[in-house]
C-alpha cells in the first residue's frame, strides 16, 4: 500500500472534520491505496463514543462518508458530493479497539453518478458497519476552481 498525499494540507481555511490533520475536534482521517481499494486505519477515542466505550453510529458515517470522498479523490482525479448514504449497523464497536480499518471501492459509474461501497472492520477484522454512498461528481474544471483540486498522489515508499 502506498500513502495518499492530503492534496489540501497546509491550505488556509481547510478544516475537514474527516481529513484535516489540524482539526482539534476531527477525527484526522489518512489514506491508503492498495489496488482497487482506499483503506484507513483510525484509532477510536473515548470521546467518540455513544454508549459506554461504544463508537457513536454517526462518528462511523462520517468515517464512511470521508473513505467515499477518498475514492472519488484517488480514483477518479476530481470532488463531488454525497447525495446519498445507505449505512448498514451489523455490530458495535468497541472505543477500547487500537484500531479499526476502512475499505472502500467504486461499485458502479453512470456518468457522473458513481457508487462507492465502504466497510467498516474492528480490530479482529470482523466486519461491523457498511455503507453505500451515492456520489454525484463534479467536472474536473470544477473540482479545480471551487474546490481547489488539482490531483490525489501518492508517496514513493511503500507503507506495511
Amino acid at each position: 500500500m502506498k500513502k495518499i498525499i492530503n492534496p489540501w494540507k497546509g491550505l488556509e481555511g481547510y478544516n475537514c472534520f474527516g481529513c484535516a490533520p489540524d482539526n482539534e475536534a476531527g477525527v484526522k482521517m489518512e489514506f491508503y491505496e492498495d489496488g482497487d481499494d482506499i483503506v484507513s486505519v483510525w484509532h477510536p477515542r473515548p470521546e467518540y463514543q455513544g454508549w459506554i466505550d461504544t463508537l457513536h453510529g454517526g462518528i462511523q458515517a462520517v468515517l464512511l462518508d470521508e473513505i467515499c470522498a477518498w475514492v472519488i479523490l484517488r480514483k477518479l482525479q476530481t470532488t463531488g458530493v454525497t447525495s446519498k448514504m445507505e449505512t448498514r449497523y451489523m455490530k458495535s464497536v468497541c472505543t477500547t479497539d487500537d484500531h479499526v480499518v476502512l475499505r472502500a471501492r467504486i461499485r458502479e459509474r453512470k456518468r457522473n453518478i458513481i457508487l462507492v461501497e465502504a466497510f467498516l472492520y474492528n480490530q479482529q477484522g470482523e466486519l461491523c458497519t457498511k455503507a453505500l454512498c451515492t456520489y454525484f461528481t463534479f467536472p474536473p474544471e470544477k473540482a479545480r476552481t471551487e474546490m481547489r483540486f488539482m490531483e490525489c498522489v501518492l508517496e514513493e515508499e511503500e507503507t506495511k
